[in-house]
């Protein structure tokens, strides 16, 4: 029998709060277990040489079934 794993993960959007992603985990019956930041790097050529840069992160959730 194989076992289903009730964890997910929830982004948190572009124009919402750690707070607002916190409450919406909540109310789908969720629990936060882990928060990880994700860098987000883009390329860029400058004197023609392309140079990764980081442009920003993300922060998702993991979460489990309450």
């Amino acid at each position: 029998m194989k076992k289903v794993s009730s964890k997910r993960e929830y982004e948190v959007g572009e124009n919402e709060t750690i707070d607002q992603c916190l409450n919406r985990i909540k109310a789908d019956g969720f629990i936060p277990i882990k928060r990880i930041e994700k860098p987000i790097f883009k390329e860029e050529i400058v004197n023609g040489q392309e140079i990764i840069i980081p442009a920003g992160r993300v922060i998702v959730f993991e979460v489990k079934k309450l």
